[in-house]
C-alpha cells in the first residue's frame, strides 16, 4: 500500500468513522450559531450607542421654571429670543404647552390641562458644536434674561442608558472571545482523539517516511473543512435569526430599539466569522497534533 493511499485512507476517516455525517461539523454549526447572534448584539447595540450619541451630544432642553405665568411667558419669550441670536444654536423652538399636558396626563390625570397649574415653559435646542464652552455660552446667554431658567444636556439624562448599551456591548464581545476559545479547545480534544484511534496508522505512516508536519496537514484539512462547513451553516441559520430579530424590532416603532441595527459593515465582519473560526481551529489541529506527536510517537 502506498504511503498517498494510506495518507488518503486516514484523512477519510480521521474523526468519525461510523456516521456520515461527523459530529464535528455540528458541533461547530451550533458554535457559530451562539457566536454570531453574541457578534450580532454587540454590533447592534454598538452602532445604537453610537447612534444615540450623536442624536443627544448637542440637544438641551431650556426650563423655565417660574410659579407666576406672566413672568414665565415673559422670561420664556426672552430666552427663546437669546437663544436664537446665540451663534452655537442651531435649532431653538418652544415647546407647545398642549403638549406638555398631553405627556403629563399620566402623572397628573386631568390636573394636567388646568391652566392654574404652573407647567414649566420649554424650549427645545440644538447646538451646532457640542462641547463644554458652547453650552456654558449658551447658559449664560439664557440666564441673562431668565434667570429662573434651568438648562439640562439630554446627553446626561441617557447616560444610565449609554453606560449599559456599553456594558452589552463588552458582554457580547466576551462572549465571542469565549465561544473562539471553546472552539479551539473542542478543536484540540477532536484531534488527540483522532490520533488515539488512528495511532496504529500513523506509526505506519512514520516508518513509510512520514513527517509529523505531513500527518498534522491531514487532521487540519479535515478539522478546518468539518469547521467551515459547520460554520457556514451555523452563520446562515443566525443570519434568518437576526433577521427576525430585526423585523421585530422595527415593527415596535420604538426609535431606540430601531437603532438597532446592523449596517453593511457588521454583515461583512459576521460573514467572516466563519472563516475566522475555521482558520482558529486549524491552527489549534495544527498546534495539537504536533505537540502530541512530539511526546508521544
Amino acid at each position: 500500500m502506498s504511503v498517498a493511499l494510506i495518507a488518503s485512507t486516514a484523512d477519510r476517516r480521521l474523526l468519525d468513522e461510523s456516521h456520515s455525517t461527523r459530529v464535528m461539523t455540528w458541533i461547530m454549526a451550533i458554535m457559530l450559531f451562539l457566536t454570531v447572534l453574541a457578534a450580532a448584539l454587540g454590533l447592534g447595540t454598538l452602532g445604537a450607542a453610537a447612534l444615540l450619541d450623536r442624536q443627544l451630544a448637542g440637544r438641551l432642553t431650556v426650563q423655565i421654571v417660574e410659579p407666576v405665568e406672566a413672568k414665565r411667558l415673559d422670561q420664556a419669550a426672552r430666552a427663546l429670543a437669546a437663544l436664537k441670536a446665540t451663534r452655537d444654536v442651531t435649532r431653538a423652538v418652544e415647546v407647545d404647552h398642549a403638549k406638555l399636558a398631553t405627556l403629563l396626563r399620566p402623572w397628573l390625570g386631568s390636573d394636567a390641562a388646568d391652566p392654574d397649574l404652573p407647567i414649566p415653559a420649554m424650549i427645545d435646542v440644538d447646538l451646532g458644536v457640542a462641547d463644554a464652552a458652547a453650552v456654558a455660552r449658551v447658559r449664560a446667554a439664557v440666564r441673562r434674561v431668565a434667570p429662573s431658567a434651568r438648562i439640562d444636556r439630554h446627553e446626561s439624562w441617557m447616560s444610565p442608558v449609554r453606560d449599559f448599551m456599553a456594558m452589552v456591548t463588552w458582554l457580547a464581545g466576551g462572549l465571542v472571545l469565549l465561544m473562539a476559545a471553546a472552539t479551539a479547545a473542542v478543536v484540540i480534544l477532536a484531534a488527540r482523539a483522532g490520533l488515539e484511534t488512528h495511532r496504529a496508522t500513523i506509526e505506519v505512516l512514520h516508518m513509510l517516511g512520514s513527517t509529523d508536519v505531513q500527518v498534522a496537514r491531514l487532521f487540519q484539512r479535515r478539522i478546518a473543512l468539518d469547521t467551515l462547513v459547520g460554520g457556514l451553516l451555523g452563520t446562515a441559520l443566525a443570519f434568518v435569526m437576526v433577521g427576525v430579530i430585526g423585523w421585530q424590532l422595527r415593527a415596535l416603532g420604538s426609535d431606540l430599539l430601531a437603532g438597532l441595527t446592523l449596517g453593511v459593515r457588521d454583515w461583512i465582519v459576521l460573514a467572516g466569522l466563519p472563516i475566522a473560526f475555521a482558520l482558529l481551529a486549524t491552527f489549534a489541529a495544527r498546534q495539537a497534533v504536533l505537540g502530541t506527536l512530539g511526546k508521544y510517537l
